[in-house]
């Protein structure tokens, strides 16, 4: 319906009841397309169905491609255990595969209580926690500050739909804690997580 319409593309809008879920992901999909340069349409009738109509930029041509690339940087890798706390699917398993395609050992939870057990019943060490700000049940910083309590030494990667100074205005994070804003790319995530995991501290949440 209109109502639906007018706010369908905001990060945690939903029409889902409590406890189901934190939005349509439609504004992870509008970010994508809009920082591509394209444009999204929608076109949608009560009852009949709904059209979502993408628009990218047209290129002129194919770049030719070329067998040695040194301008480009290779995926920095690891071996450490990061616990992945997310609760859209598509996300969480698209980060799943990058940090396992990057050599981690990932546990992987959908929400913040699963994530806590999962801490909690896991022997070895967890060195990174990366997770939504976000979530039903508990949310990403009240999940980070229990593990801190519990693991001293895990530093932690916060993920979200919002930019970076509407979280820190929304008094959900503090400015100096280490954040990757959503959609990210798979090379802007491995890059980010190596560059937590590689930071002298440990987590600092105020």
């Amino acid at each position: 319906d209109e109502k639906t319409m007018a706010r369908m593309f905001e990060p945690f809008f939903t029409t889902k009841g409590p406890g189901k879920g934190t939005g349509l992901g439609l504004a992870v999909v509008h970010g994508v397309i809009v920082q591509s340069g394209g444009h999204l349409a929608v076109y949608s009738e009560v009852g009949k169905g709904t059209t979502f109509k993408i628009y990218f930029p047209q290129v002129d041509g194919l770049r030719k491609s070329s067998k040695s690339h040194p301008g480009i940087r290779q995926t920095p890798r690891g071996s450490e255990t990061v616990l992945l706390v997310e609760d859209e699917a598509g996300v969480r398993n698209l980060a799943l595969q990058v940090l396992e395609t990057a050599g981690y050992h990932v546990l992987v939870a959908a929400h913040g209580g699963e994530g806590v057990r999962m801490a909690e019943n896991h022997h070895g060490e967890i060195h990174l926690l990366v997770s939504d700000v976000v979530m039903p049940e508990m949310g990403g910083r009240l999940l980070a500050e229990h593990l801190v309590g519990i693991r001293p030494g895990i530093k932690v990667l916060f993920l979200s739909g919002y930019t970076d100074d509407a979280v820190v205005r929304h008094g959900v994070l503090g400015a100096e804690v280490n954040f990757l804003q959503k959609p990210f790319t798979t090379a802007a995530l491995a890059e980010k997580v190596r560059d937590v995991l590689d930071q002298g501290s440990a987590a600092e949440l105020t």
